[in-house]
């Protein structure tokens, strides 16, 4: 279930009611969380890094082509790279290369880890919508306190207003001798512990917005004030629609975690394809064109000829005279080929086939294949712990709501007769049938009760509505 279903589940907390400018409601809370938090932005980047490898691993099946130009100086005795030839003198090359490779068949090992790399990238963006609502969870959690906490604050105010009318009245009464100055002062001692009580509940609203603060990463010292919305216009599902092997078995399919596990598994077992593909032999074709050029000066140009003498090269039998022959001496330049006509003519290629046969590597191959089929099992474990600890929650809650709601009906009951004991006592009070300590123990129990039905109602709702959560299907606002 996405982040968004989470808002709309819990929107009806915040949405009663117009929002003024100045206040955050439950929208603006979670969606200012989950633009700001970081655990949020780290799985985002997680995400991102495995779309990544996907990305990659694509490609991976495409021809590899890399072009190289080497620069270089042999100096003492070497081979000439453009005659092949030996030589002593100190010579400078270069060269273009170009080598391209292709796999032709690898029982499909890069289909195996592509579909395993696609299915993990999938996971990471599901582990994003995982986070996000363990986040807007924990919001709505801090906020629903708050508001019970500002709720408490009102019942308290009340109270301490009550009391002080009682106790302007009663002061009156002193003043003219009806009644002893014992209930003034028993009065004016409720009167400080309801302001006591007053101010822990006003302090408690201040550490639940620091919480909440905490979750949106506010600065604590910013101005922060929430909406309070009609918690009892709040619309929910009966408890007889939320039956837990029910919502159990639609939490399967809309939970994130669940969808991660197996998505997550899906790429364990495809990995576990493509390592037992790494044991088999492979082809791939390769093919290579290249040139170079050498500075050696190897290519002689006549210039010219000159006599250096006369050599003999033979007698005349007939005579006996020696015939001579001029010896002619070449004048020759000796230069290096120009590039552009170097790098013409040293032109060559190759193609090959290649096969590669895993005989011995260490076991490395078939221990990466054991692994694989380890993670699976490590996947498998993990999604049954999961669905284990999702059902337990799913009945959990449901025990809970069951009785909260229970707590809840108790808690009205329990205020419709401490307030008409409340009122018999007053009227007792003022016709002087009834002592203040009495009186004070009537109002102390109607207090009570009222922050009692407060905090149950609060907890009755939040936890049908986790139900609703974990059974994903929309909420009625209206």
């Amino acid at each position: 279930m996405s982040a968004r279903k989470i808002l709309s589940l819990f929107l009806c907390l915040s949405t009663l009611i117009v929002s003024a400018q100045d206040k955050w409601d439950l929208r603006r809370s979670v969606e200012y969380a989950l633009i700001n938090n970081i655990s949020v932005k780290q799985q985002d980047v997680q995400a991102r890094l495995a779309e990544l490898t996907l990305y990659q691993s694509r490609f991976g099946r495409y021809p590899s082509a890399n072009v190289g130009t080497p620069f270089g100086l042999n100096t003492g005795r070497s081979i000439d790279r453009t005659t092949n030839q030996f030589t002593t003198e100190s010579i400078f090359y270069t060269g273009i290369s170009f080598q391209t490779g292709v796999d032709l068949f690898n029982f499909f090992t890069k289909q195996n880890t592509i579909a395993g790399n696609r299915y993990e990238a999938e996971a990471s963006k599901v582990a994003v919508e995982k986070i996000k609502n363990d986040i807007a969870l924990n919001v709505a959690a801090a906020y629903l306190q708050a508001l019970l906490t500002v709720e408490q604050v009102h019942v308290s105010e009340v109270q301490v207003k009550q009391t002080a009318a009682q106790l302007s009245n009663t002061r009156k009464l002193v003043d003219a001798g009806s009644i002893p100055e014992l209930s003034a002062v028993e009065l004016e001692a409720q009167l400080a512990r309801d302001s006591s009580a007053l101010i822990t509940a006003q302090a408690s609203v201040t550490e639940s917005i620091l919480l909440l603060k905490a979750f949106l990463n506010v600065d604590p010292g910013a101005p922060f004030e929430i909406e309070t919305p009609a918690v009892e216009k709040i619309p929910v599902q009966p408890i007889s629609q939320l039956q837990p092997e029910h919502v159990y078995q639609l939490a399967l399919n809309n939970l994130p975690q669940q969808k991660v596990n197996s998505l997550r598994l899906k790429s364990a077992q495809k990995y576990v394809d493509a390592a037992r593909g790494a044991m088999y032999p492979s082809f791939s074709l390769s093919a290579s064109l290249q040139t170079n050029f050498s500075n050696l000066k190897s290519n002689p140009q006549l210039l010219g000829s000159s006599i250096n003498g006369f050599n003999p090269i033979g007698v005349v039998k007939a005579s006996g005279d020696t015939v001579f022959a001029p010896n002619i001496v070449p004048n020759y330049r000796f230069y290096a080929s120009p590039f552009g006509t170097q790098i013409n003519d040293n032109f060559n290629n190759g193609i090959g086939l290649n096969v590669s046969i895993p005989l011995f590597n260490g076991l490395l191959a078939r221990t990466s294949y054991k692994r694989a089929k380890l993670n699976v099992t490590s996947f498998e474990l993990q999604r049954d712990q999961d669905n284990l600890t999702l059902k337990q929650n799913i009945y959990s809650a449901y025990t809970d709501a069951t009785t909260a709601f229970q707590k809840f009906n108790a808690s009205k009951k329990s205020v419709e007769t401490a307030q008409k004991a409340s009122d018999f006592a007053q009227k007792r009070y003022d016709i002087g049938l009834l002592n203040t300590i009495d009186l004070i123990t009537n109002q102390n129990n109607l207090f009570r009760a009222r922050i009692e039905v407060i905090s149950s109602q609060f907890d009755y709702i939040f936890k049908l509505k986790v139900l609703e959560f974990y059974k994903g299907q929309g909420i009625t606002l209206q």
